[in-house]
């Protein structure tokens, strides 16, 4: 009888961080239906959700690797995709004669609709982006300076993220030159302040699962 593969400990860490990407990816979608002031920039409430998914491919890329990151945007492109059926879905099935709540029911996930639809052409560019220039920068700086490939790969992949995103989701219903300046610069503060992040998850797995820098269970990743 053929032995049934187990979770090794070094699935586990890469599992929740997946978890936390794919339902970070998903929510942003439907909470950037609020635009929300912060420190007097106008951002979509989905910004910090969305920040989320960086520290998770950016741990992914220094433990896993360039392929294991890729294949998270991916799954992450997914959900997205299944997340807009959902929608539709909802949005198409008559409601219950005693419901009266489809007006603001349809209100939000109708212009989430649109939103999901910016978020796919953004999401690809931008995360894709980010994998690659976090390990562009790897390589330049010889597996060193986890901050600077952190930021770097970030600063480009968020405003790349924001210009594309901001333009296809509210082009023509809100002023977008001050949402994509706001959200860029959100998430840049963000990325500066969730590099002590990036390097406690990456020092926690490391120590936890026995992962030397540039080897996971004894398989050297690019």
């Amino acid at each position: 009888m053929e032995k049934m593969n187990t979770i090794t400990p070094t699935d586990r860490p890469f599992i929740i961080l997946l978890s936390i990407f794919i339902g970070s990816i998903t929510i942003a979608s439907v909470l950037a239906n609020k635009i929300i002031t912060v420190a007097g920039l106008y951002v979509p409430a989905g910004v910090l959700a969305y920040s989320v998914t960086f520290i998770c491919t950016d741990v992914i890329s220094e433990i896993w690797g360039r392929e294991r990151a890729n294949d998270v945007v991916f799954g992450g492109f997914m959900a997205l995709v299944g997340v807009l059926i959902l929608v539709q879905l909802s949005l198409a099935w008559p409601k219950a004669p005693f419901w009266d709540n489809a007006g603001a029911f349809n209100s939000v996930l109708g212009s989430t609709s649109r939103i999901i639809v910016a978020s796919f052409i953004a999401y690809l560019v931008s995360q894709y982006h980010d994998v690659w220039a976090f390990h562009f920068w790897k390589k330049k700086t010889d597996n060193r300076h986890l901050w600077l490939r952190n930021n770097l790969s970030t600063a480009v992949s968020q405003f790349l993220d924001s210009f594309i995103f901001i333009t296809i989701a509210f082009y023509g219903v809100m002023p977008i030159g001050s949402l994509i300046v706001g959200q860029w610069i959100v998430k840049m503060a963000i990325a500066v302040l969730d590099t002590p992040v990036v390097y406690f998850i990456v020092y926690l797995i490391r120590r936890k699962c026995g992962i030397h820098p540039g080897n996971v269970s004894g398989v050297t990743v690019s």
